[in-house]
């Protein structure tokens, strides 16, 4: 039977929650980076049940929102509730414990409008697997009418849909113990208009496989999904992948599986995959996580490097044995870590890293030791770095509260970037310092040069951009890289209950000192990776043979180079360019050297950073006889713009 326009609605809003910064405000931004996939999964099931009919004859009308991209329509989602004849469901999907706290919150303010809601995600299912009568802070939930859904809901989707569709939704629904079977399971998909608010439209997530073979105590996903592998079929994963790169354009995967590798069915995968890109030409890429012997596995790496693997994510956690040891990751061996980044950079492909700071054994000297071996020794080209929280559905969050540990209440901060316990060795102020370090130490400039002359040259300008992204989040936000977005976004009457609300006028002035504050330290970073780029940057052969014939000229370069000079030097080295190097391409753009191709044949930056310094010092010294000299600034200036349109050039173009 199918609905028809007399047929009772329901509302299905699906709402993946953001949390709260350490003022109040939910973060939100203006794009985000990385789209949800427990989203994308809820959005696909919810549209199989409205595709297949499975509610008729009730009618679903389906709204998704990223709070980490939108605002939450509390509004909307209450007037969309009247029964009999409309009703709404507010599920809060995807849920992680520094998540709970503003989904408590959207579920409280939608309860007491009288929406029915479910709360899904790792926190509840996490709680309820470790803890089944519930921890006070679920139990507040339910007694305020929140059903709470624990486990996975493949299969089970349309069961909760109609119950919310008739009013007959239960307290809790559990489902760890029966995990579903993905193999034919509908793959996620991305709502169309979701993903214009992110930074790439060609850009998802897929989860292929759940589940863990390995027992990391710190570890929520054995709890949740289980130790047991479950997989979707090769042929359902690449038929998605196929459909999306025509219909949408998608062509770069994050895979979400929490360890690619002991996915039963890898090989497949990647087959399919190199097919695709071999002999259909499709450009897919993708970047997966796998754990630290993978690189072992035979036939593993080049498959991976064939089938468009750009980057493994790779849960190092530690340089220290004996913290590896206490944390069941018996399958990390620290005396491997390097020779595993070398075989994966052999393969072509890049590696990043997974570090955890505040491991019992952990001292603030030997974090800070255990970084630098870190950089010279295993030499990563990316790392993120994380506290050790007790996450709850783990091993280690049900052992310490079974001991009475004194536990942060508030799981607003529970985001791996916060103290949440007592550390036998340092004090919250001496942890949180040696996690801040960790992070500035690795993205130094110095280190980032060293990573990208370590680089393919093909893989240079993706690596340089994520380089890029993680030292703007770590220097301009402050925050892990995976919480922040482009631009933030505040809005004056989401703050966090505890706080009190700022007037229009407070709130006003805030903004305009944060977006200054945040204006002026994007422009220092680009001049700062102006420099990292001018110091590592691939160089063209004809714009080597270029300096070389302008040494010959006897050029300073600090000051006396003019077009001129610069265009016959480059008709020399041009000459002197054997012509399979030479494209076509190449010569004509040589040919037309102008004053905008000048800066970009540097190698520093560093004397107009000392010339600007000095500049800044006159001035504020009131000697401003060095203002007499305009034409010095002049010159200075017009090097800049010309440096500036070089480095905004090969950034939109991706390529020198």
């Amino acid at each position: 039977m199918k609905p028809t326009q007399d047929s009772p609605v329901l509302h299905v809003y699906l709402i993946k929650p953001s949390k709260y910064d350490d003022e109040g405000y939910v973060i939100r931004h203006w794009r985000g980076i990385v789209p949800s996939n427990t989203l994308a999964c809820l959005y696909s099931l919810t549209e199989d049940v409205r595709e297949t009919g499975a509610l008729a004859p009730v009618q679903l009308k389906v709204h998704v929102v990223d709070e980490t991209v939108a605002k939450v329509p509390l509004l909307a989602i209450a007037r969309s509730h009247r029964p009999p004849r409309e009703r709404a469901v507010a599920c809060l999907v995807g849920v992680q414990s520094n998540q709970f706290e503003r989904a408590a919150d959207i579920a409280l303010a939608l309860r007491r409008e009288g929406v029915p809601v479910m709360m899904g995600g790792f926190h509840p299912s996490g709680m309820l697997a470790m803890f089944p009568q519930g921890s006070p802070e679920i139990r507040r939930l339910v007694e305020a009418g929140v059903s709470l859904v624990a486990g996975e809901i493949e299969g089970r989707w349309a069961e909760l849909l109609r119950d919310a569709a008739t009013g007959r939704l239960q307290p809790i629904y559990r489902f760890l113990d029966d995990p579903p079977d993905l193999w034919q399971a509908p793959p996620p998909r991305i709502h169309p208009e979701l993903r214009g608010r992110f930074l790439s439209a060609d850009y998802a997530t897929m989860d292929c496989s759940r589940g863990c073979p390995f027992r990391c105590s710190f570890c929520t996903v054995i709890n949740v999904q289980g130790r047991k592998m479950r997989c979707r079929s090769p042929e359902c994963v690449l038929a998605s992948i196929r459909r999306h790169y025509k219909e949408s354009g998608i062509r770069v995967y994050f895979f979400t599986d929490d360890n690619f590798a002991r996915n039963p069915v890898w090989e497949a995968i990647f087959d399919g995959l190199i097919a695709m890109r071999e002999d259909e030409r499709l450009r897919i890429e993708f970047v997966m996580q796998v754990d630290v012997a993978a690189y072992r596995i035979p036939r593993f790496r080049e498959k991976a490097a064939r089938a468009g693997c750009s980057t493994v994510f790779i849960g190092m956690e530690s340089l220290n044995p004996r913290n590896l040891a206490e944390a069941n990751k018996t399958q990390n061996r620290a005396d491997d870590f390097a020779r595993m980044i070398s075989a994966w950079r052999e393969a072509g492909v890049r590696t990043h890293v997974g570090y955890i700071i505040g491991f019992p054994n952990d001292t603030e000297e030997s974090v800070r030791q255990d970084v630098e071996r870190l950089i010279h020794e295993v030499q990563p080209d990316q790392a993120s770095f994380f506290m050790m929280v007790p996450l709850p559905g783990s091993e280690d969050h049900r052992n310490l509260v079974r001991k009475g540990v004194p536990l942060d209440a508030d799981y607003n901060n529970y985001d791996s970037c916060h103290v949440c316990m007592p550390h036998p060795h340092m004090s919250a102020t001496a942890w949180q310092k040696a996690y801040q370090e960790a992070w500035r130490r690795f993205y130094s400039l110095e280190n980032l040069k060293a990573i990208l002359r370590r680089a393919h040259p093909h893989q240079y300008w993706d690596l340089f951009l994520n380089l890029f992204w993680y030292r703007h989040a770590i220097i301009n936000e402050g925050a892990h890289p995976m919480l922040t977005g482009i631009f933030r976004l505040k809005d004056r009457k989401s703050r966090r209950p505890c706080f009190p609300r700022e007037n229009v006028v407070a709130h006003l002035a805030r903004r305009i000192r944060e977006v200054g504050r945040y204006l002026a330290g994007v422009v220092r970073l680009a001049l700062e990776m102006e420099e990292v780029w001018l110091a590592t940057r691939p160089r063209l052969e004809i714009e080597k043979r270029a300096l070389e014939e302008l040494a010959r000229m006897g050029e300073n370069l600090r000051r006396g180079l003019h077009v001129e000079d610069l265009q016959a030097a480059c008709r020399r080295a041009r000459a002197n360019l054997p012509a399979r190097t030479a494209s076509p391409g190449l010569q004509l753009a040589w040919r037309k050297v102008s004053l905008w191709q000048v800066g970009p044949l540097r190698a520093s930056r560093r004397d107009l950073t000392k010339f600007w310094l000095r500049l800044r010092w006159r001035l504020r010294h009131r000697r401003f006889k060095a203002l007499l000299g305009l034409h010095e600034v002049a010159w200075y200036a017009a090097r800049e713009a010309r440096l500036a349109a070089g480095f905004l050039l090969a950034l939109s173009t991706r390529a020198l």
